[in-house]
């Protein structure tokens, strides 16, 4: 009887202990993703919803040039100069910019990517099939892929009726900026608004206030769209060549590649839609929340505070996982996980203490935390913690001690 107990008691037990569990979490994939689409169908604006909504980093090839300008890489110097000299960024360059930001970045290794905007139209640097096969044999390479969906009429009129600003470089549509589009969805607005005046005419006082507010609305921001132009490629005639294009060398390709997937990981959404209802349905149509969702657990919260006694308590009563949940103190105790994993023994300043995975880390310095945040996996898995060892090697000359520093390295992985 004993024995047929334990039988039927294995299938409910928990195979894996506390620290198992965590190691599977760290060794885990990010969650990745890839969205494509016509020209003008919403690519960048749904891509950087997503990664907006499920903290992925965002990964476009303007944001890419951008940043690395900021940061003043060497192709970031690169990108500045050609720029301030009228000329456009080379597509090979760009193109090794967001591979190496996938490849290389410790925050998408970490956090996952949104990636869009390729593949590019253009064929100068790698053909449409390479740059798939690129994606596709990338050690991150995306797990769902979002295809935006949308009729080439549409398309057309959403691409010519769009005006940048030119001082700030944003992009307005037609209903921000037109007065007849907008005075028809204020008609629209209005007709609604009285047929619920009809229904709820308790109602009726604060709905008019509401309109009187709002009715000067649509004046005020029309006057800083006086100032806005027409990029040439949104010219209509431009507009229809970039389309047949994108038909002509994209989009054979990318059914090909869309066809051999598993139907789960991939996403089709209207792109006539308005963006927020495209951000909606794209997650309606899939499991796509679950899986983004476990990535939420690497998310690091801060919590600054004074004095040694206030570490518990102060991690204790922010953004608990469950009630009457406590954080708890992990294996390194007071020591800095970054300065413990480059070989030095630093105990922790709790001015810079991290909650991660429901444990309380404190580092060393506000460097060390920024290492921390961006990927706290290089310093939890194992080994770690372990302590620093440290070997002094001596004899007389010409007795090769710098041989044998060079092989005890080379074999515990140390530094000489």
């Amino acid at each position: 009887m004993a024995s047929q107990d334990q039988k039927q008691a294995q299938p409910f037990t928990d195979i894996f202990d506390e620290d198992e569990a965590e190691r599977s979490l760290l060794l885990s994939k990010p969650t990745c993703l890839i969205v494509f689409g016509k020209p003008g169908s919403g690519k960048k604006t749904l891509a950087s919803k997503l990664a907006q909504r499920w903290n992925c980093i965002f990964v476009e090839a303007s944001e890419v040039i951008q940043m690395n300008i900021r940061q003043g890489t060497e192709h970031g110097l690169t990108c500045q100069e050609l720029l301030c000299q009228g000329q456009s960024v080379p597509e090979e360059l760009v193109t090794e910019m967001i591979l190496q930001m996938i490849d290389k970045s410790p925050e998408v290794s970490h956090y996952g990517y949104v990636l869009t905007g390729f593949p590019s139209l253009s064929e100068k640097y790698m053909t449409v099939p390479q740059q798939i096969e690129k994606i596709m044999n990338l050690k991150l390479k995306p797990d769902f892929m979002i295809n935006i969906k949308c009729p080439d009429y549409d398309l057309r009129q959403r691409i010519s009726g769009q005006r940048q600003n030119p001082v700030s470089g944003e992009i307005y549509q037609r209903s921000q900026w037109d007065p007849k589009v907008i005075d028809k969805r204020k008609k629209e607005k209005n007709q609604d608004e009285e047929e619920d005046e009809e229904e709820e005419e308790e109602e009726d006082e604060e709905e008019e206030g509401e309109e009187g507010e709002t009715g000067e609305g649509p004046r005020k921001k029309l006057e800083p769209f006086q100032q806005l132009v027409q990029r040439p490629e949104d010219f209509l005639e431009n507009a229809e060549k970039r389309i047949a294009i994108y038909k002509d060398i994209v989009l054979p390709h990318l059914e090909e590649l869309l066809a051999y997937q598993d139907c789960r990981y991939v996403i089709e959404v209207d792109g006539s839609q308005q963006p927020d209802d495209v951000f909606e349905v794209s997650f309606k149509k899939s499991n796509i929340k679950a899986y983004v969702a476990s990535d939420k657990n690497y998310t690091c919260n801060y919590c600054y505070f004074n004095k040694q006694d206030e570490l518990f308590r102060a991690l204790s009563s922010y953004k608990l996982i469950a009630p009457r949940y406590r954080w708890r103190r992990s294996r390194w105790g007071q020591v800095c996980p970054v300065a413990l994993k480059e070989g030095d023994i630093v105990m922790g300043n709790p001015e810079f203490a991290v909650s991660f995975l429901g444990k309380m880390y404190v580092l060393s310095s506000q460097e060390a935390l920024k290492k921390f945040v961006l990927n706290p996996r290089p310093y939890l898995l194992p080994p770690m913690p372990v302590s620093p060892c440290k070997v002094f090697v001596f004899g007389p000359p010409f007795s090769g001690r710098t041989t044998i520093c060079n092989l005890i390295a080379d074999n515990y992985k140390g530094k000489v």
